[in-house]
């Protein structure tokens, strides 16, 4: 089974029609014949999504939705209200009661089932984004969220400038997001630009018909638009059209007549949706970050470095290219903690980490290792070029000194062990070849430090 689904409706038959369709879609079916039970049943089984009628006898749609908001267990379940009648102002009520939407009856099987896969979609990725900011807070490793809430923007797109200007007057002032009118070939070179909108509304026959969805599809594979609300909007849109559109990812797919206040309203709510979703990847990209980087530096740290290393040594393998692994120590580090104190020796890890990525290209890989001990790798790199690099790494932090917050002028110095992967020799694993350079690195100590040693088992 691939959801549970509760069905409340307090007509047995309807019931029963439903279950058998949810059942042969491989749904599983849970019934509800009056509000209270599917109140008592969404709290017990906490479904993945319910289908709630309007009228159950002995309690209101409007009443149990309530009910269904106002419980912790049950506040973030889906539910689709079906409705015996269109009917606008109920309509209304159900989505500021938190419905994700009210249908009317009776109802296309195409586009129930697509909204049904489209919104437990959704409810899914929600769910493991907050499973994985979860299991960064546990880890201390998700940041707090920001205080404040940008203004968002919403594109319209059509080229037909009347129904850009009733859609403009529609939602200004009443969506709380900046509105701006494009065509198809404006937001397509926008967005390719890296221009990000909160949510497009698309004229389904933009361009022609089926524009709409071919220009959704577009627009999603542009990074800007990825995670944009996107509502489809149309004077004339067949139930095969629609379940293409939810399938397809469409938030929404909406008549042209729609009331202002009500599209206002939808689309204020994909807005809010859509900054929270915005959040929870933020919050886990950030966690993700602090797990790899040093909190210091800036650097990537050991649980990076390791991996990142193995692949460098796999393509050069691969690829019958050299590679170069660096060791790198301060000199006398414990000397500038005690006589400076270690606010003084953070200053200057800070400021080494500077000039190493300085003196680096972007495709070399620098970490902080240890207390004050680094790693660097060398993509392609053979002995000649890495000898130089390593060179230029220990002018860079000999030269200038390292001016301390209280205005002293410290000289730091760095001893470097080398080793070299030719791409004539003998594969060496990753592990052995950082072994090689400790070893060269403990050599330079000894030999007087604030020089480079290369080791010569590994070229």
């Amino acid at each position: 089974m691939v959801g549970k689904i509760l069905i409340a409706d307090d007509v047995a038959t309807n019931r029963i029609v439903f279950k058998v369709k949810l059942a042969a879609a491989c749904y599983q079916p849970l019934l509800a014949g009056d509000g209270q039970s599917c109140l008592a049943l969404a709290r017990e089984a906490k479904p993945d999504a319910i289908l709630l009628d309007a009228d159950l006898g002995d309690m209101t749609g409007l009443a149990v939705l309530e009910g269904l908001r106002r419980d912790p267990a049950t506040v973030d379940i889906p539910v689709l209200m079906l409705a015996a009648a269109a009917d606008s102002g109920l309509r209304m009520a159900a989505l500021r009661a938190g419905a994700e939407d009210c249908l009317t009856k009776p109802l296309d099987d195409q586009v129930l089932m697509a909204r049904l896969r489209n919104l437990l979609r959704l409810r899914e990725t929600a769910e493991e984004l907050g499973h994985r900011e979860q299991a960064l807070q546990v880890l201390g490793l998700a940041e707090a969220p920001a205080g404040f809430d940008r203004q968002g923007l919403v594109i319209i797109v059509t080229e037909r400038p009347e129904q850009a200007l009733r859609l403009r007057r529609q939602l200004a002032g009443r969506s709380g997001a900046e509105v701006r009118c494009m065509g198809r070939d404006e937001v397509l070179n926008a967005t390719a630009e890296g221009l990000a909108a909160d949510a497009f509304v698309l004229d389904t026959d933009i361009g022609g018909a089926g524009g709409g969805l071919r220009l959704m599809s577009d627009l999603r594979t542009r990074r800007s638009a990825r995670h944009s609300a996107m509502v489809l909007i149309g004077e004339r849109m067949r139930p095969a059209e629609m379940a293409i559109a939810y399938d397809m990812g469409a938030n929404a797919a909406l008549p042209f007549d729609l009331p202002g206040e009500e599209l206002a309203f939808r689309l204020q709510s994909l807005l809010r949706r859509k900054r929270n979703g915005d959040r929870l990847r933020d919050s886990v990209q950030d966690g993700l970050r602090l797990a790899v980087t040093d909190p210091l530096t800036g650097l990537y740290n050991r649980r990076y470095a390791q991996p990142r290393l193995a692949a460098i040594a796999e393509r050069a393998h691969s690829g019958g290219t050299a590679f170069a692994v660096m060791v790198i120590d301060l000199d006398r580090f414990k000397t500038v903690n005690d006589q400076w104190g270690h606010a003084a020796g953070d200053t200057v890890l800070v400021e080494v980490a500077k000039r190493l990525s300085a003196n680096l290209r972007p495709s070399d890989l620098v970490a902080r290792i240890g207390g004050e001990e680094f790693l660097v790798a060398l993509p392609e790199t053979g002995t000649a070029e890495a000898c130089q690099t390593a060179e230029r790494l220990r002018h860079a932090i000999e030269k200038p000194p390292i001016i301390l917050s209280g205005g002293q002028a410290l000289q730091v110095t760095i001893s470097i062990g080398l080793a070299v992967q030719l791409a004539a020799s003998d594969t060496i694993p990753a592990a052995d070849l950082v072994g090689l350079a400790d070893r060269a690195l403990l050599c330079a100590k000894s030999r007087g430090r604030n020089q480079v040693i290369q080791s010569c088992n590994a070229a």
